[in-house]
């Protein structure tokens, strides 16, 4: 007759697996973060260009942008992008636009090559003033303004804060309202844990950031391997998932909505009517607060519908801004 085992010896048994188990999760999915040498020459080749940023209070921001297009606009287009994104979510509209406009997009500090806030400041105000900085070192006074999710939070509230520097206003799926999200990309979910803060910036399975991009497409289908490559390496740009942490954790939704009736700019509204992090209701509540607004709602898009279709959603841009 067989001796059953010990309770000591079936506990040695368990963590002998759990040590095998994380052994094979370090090995597959450790990720640490990577200095920006070695990002730059897949994701910021010309037009790329970086600029030393000098700030208010002294510091310095390094900056990635690109500045593309006639310099003789005097009226440029200015593209901010979404939370883990970068200026390469515009490049298909930058395309089309550029070619008869300057048009500036860059990396938002705490994202792309741009990289953590000088700072250490990720709160709507403080992107404000980076703005007025970095619009001012490219001595742009007045502008066409756009942006996606956050960035279009930001825009709207520049628009507001700064209505005789901004000419036109492009919403596209934008946040800054206090809205209920029917979905939260798992890659947007920050860790509470001190031990499990520290693993998320140690560890990224890219399974997971593949995911998160095709909850934010319309369309999963259209989410390519050579998409998630970007957003995977990006995100691991030396300092960019710590950044990730401090602006999810200092957000504030729908604090500056009482800024919305200030807006005078002529406001285009595009929204993805997939968009399940902020839903098209949100469209709607900007529409009705910003008096010279209109809406334009893409059924079969997500929340990014200048990437997922840059062609429909960018000639909607060329009408608005060719319409009296």
């Amino acid at each position: 007759m067989s001796e059953r085992p010990t309770f000591g010896a079936r506990l040695m048994k368990l963590l002998g697996f759990a040590v095998l188990a994380t052994a094979l999760l370090a090995m597959a999915f450790r990720a640490p973060d990577r200095p920006l040498e070695s990002l730059v020459a897949r994701w910021a080749p010309p037009p790329s260009d970086f600029m030393e940023l000098k700030l208010p209070g002294g510091q310095v921001q390094l900056v990635h942008y690109r500045d593309e297009g006639p310099r003789s606009d005097t009226t440029p287009i200015v593209l901010l992008h979404g939370t883990a994104a970068s200026l390469h979510t515009w490049e298909g509209w930058v395309k089309s636009l550029s070619a008869t406009r300057r048009v500036v997009t860059l990396d938002l500090p705490g994202f792309g090559l741009t990289g953590p806030s000088s700072l250490g400041d990720y709160s709507d105000d403080a992107y404000d003033s980076f703005l007025l900085s970095f619009l001012g070192q490219l001595q742009i006074g007045r502008m066409v303004l756009g942006g996606n999710s956050m960035g279009g939070g930001l825009a709207w509230q520049f628009a507001a804060r700064h209505p005789e520097q901004v000419a036109a206003l492009v919403l596209v799926d934008a946040g800054g309202l206090d809205v209920h999200s029917d979905a939260v990309p798992d890659g947007f979910r920050v860790p509470e844990w001190r031990v499990l803060h520290w693993l998320a910036g140690v560890f990224l399975p890219r399974p997971l950031v593949d995911r998160s991009v095709r909850e934010v497409y319309g369309d999963p289908a259209k989410v390519t391997a050579a998409l998630v490559d970007r957003y995977f390496e990006l995100t691991l740009r030396e300092g960019n998932r710590e950044a990730l942490a401090q602006r999810l954790a200092q957000r504030e939704p729908g604090r500056h909505a009482a800024l919305l009736p200030r807006i005078q700019a002529p406001t285009l509204i595009l929204w993805g009517g997939r968009d399940r992090l902020i839903p098209p209701a949100a469209a709607e509540r900007f529409h009705a607060a910003i008096k010279h607004s209109r809406v334009q709602l893409f059924p079969g898009l997500g929340h990014v519908p200048q990437e997922e279709d840059p062609a429909s959603t960018v000639q909607a841009v060329h009408t608005f801004l060719h319409s009296p």
